[in-house]
């Protein structure tokens, strides 16, 4: 799964700390998400999209291996 995080908190001029505190996560969840070695529950995901005012889909888009 491919994520616009860094993109979107840079829009915002947001650091990973304080999307993480806005998120209710830690700063490394939010890396890990980043670097794409984490995968956000439903809930994550939708909390997020609230923090950015996009939709989900704006922000996390499936790759062709997502669906293998």
């Amino acid at each position: 799964m491919h994520n616009s995080i860094k993109v979107e908190r840079a829009k915002k001029n947001i650091t990973q700390a304080d999307l993480a505190a806005l998120a209710k996560v830690s700063r490394q969840t939010i890396n890990a998400m980043e670097l794409g070695k984490y995968v956000p529950s439903t809930v994550l995901a939708l909390r997020l999209a609230q923090i950015f005012k996009v939709e989900v889909s704006e922000i996390f888009m499936l790759e062709a291996s997502d669906w293998n």
